[in-house]
């Protein structure tokens, strides 16, 4: 059952986990995942969720085949596992050669290709941050790096027609977009939404304090507008291409790591909150929740 949480119109859709992300509406149905205790998990018809299946090596990202079968990136191992009609979970790709840090977030686009992004260096052991890139997974396993110089690529969707693919960088003060070829391939990066380059500035701290934009979730609407989680800002917000913020909703104390449009008109916000993205904390507290708001434009495009 939802309950109202604060005047914001905020409901808590579930909690008691500990760190959500990946959040999808699939199948009239909310999925997402919790790092923590490796599960995938969808919300049934009585709003408790059930999990699905157990990933050893955390999950992240998730979507799936035209056939119906699930895709889930296992991080820590940097491979898209598949969940067989038969419970089986196999490996669909091992991508650990095109990965410089931890396997992150996926689409899965009408047709088969995902496209999974990476941390690109040791976020959680405070290592200097790199650039990183996507990674093509073909629906016959076979992979490739499709784009490079992404500054965490972090949240993932494909245009209605197909024929875009917008990404978050979290730590590049940006939202990037590209052209998707006939073959699967990506175009030349440009800007969807800038708000200052950041260069090459090593310490992560420093780029944190000078971004206007945490972009980590992304959720794209009928008018071609964006919804991101804006994790450490505490809020989720709404952005037209260009650059304009057109609407925030505020989730402090908290934070919003991951967002998507979900509900049967497609105008539900389901966003997945916690107190900081702190590996330690998050393990030993179950402070990790799903939060959802009605939003006036309905969903677009995949997820």
């Amino acid at each position: 059952m939802l309950k109202t949480m604060s005047k914001n119109g905020l409901n808590v859709v579930v909690d008691g986990f500990h760190y959500l992300e990946g959040p999808r509406w699939y199948k009239d149905a909310l999925w997402f995942v919790d790092f923590y205790t490796q599960g995938v998990y969808r919300v049934n018809e009585q709003g408790v969720a059930e999990k699905i299946v157990h990933i050893d090596q955390q999950p992240s990202g998730l979507g799936w085949l035209p056939d119906g079968r699930m895709l889930v990136v296992s991080m820590k191992d940097r491979k898209v596992l598949r969940l067989e009609n038969d419970g089986e979970l196999v490996v669909h790709a091992d991508i650990w050669e095109h990965c410089g840090g931890h396997a992150n977030d996926m689409v899965v686009a009408p047709n088969g290709n995902a496209y999974v992004g990476n941390f690109g260096f040791d976020l959680m052991g405070g290592a200097d941050h790199k650039d990183a890139g996507l990674v093509l997974v073909k629906p016959d396993g076979s992979s490739q790096v499709v784009a490079e110089g992404l500054s965490f690529p972090n949240g993932i969707v494909i245009s209605a027609d197909e024929k875009t693919l917008i990404v978050n960088e979290l730590f590049g003060n940006r939202i990037s977009q590209f052209d998707i070829r006939e073959d699967g391939t990506l175009g030349d990066r440009r800007d969807f939404a800038s708000f200052g380059a950041l260069g090459d500035e090593p310490n992560l701290g420093l780029r944190i304090e000078r971004a206007k934009i945490l972009p980590d979730g992304l959720a794209l609407d009928a008018e071609g507008a964006v919804w991101i989680a804006d994790t450490l800002n505490q809020r989720a917000v709404r952005i037209a291409e260009g650059g304009e913020i057109l609407e925030t909703i505020d989730t402090a104390p908290e934070g919003v790591f991951a967002v998507t449009l979900g509900g049967e008109d497609g105008k539900t916000l389901f966003m997945c909150a916690a107190p900081d993205w702190d590996e330690a904390s998050r393990k030993s507290e179950t402070k990790g929740r799903m939060l959802s708001t009605k939003v006036t434009v309905g969903h677009a495009g995949t997820p």
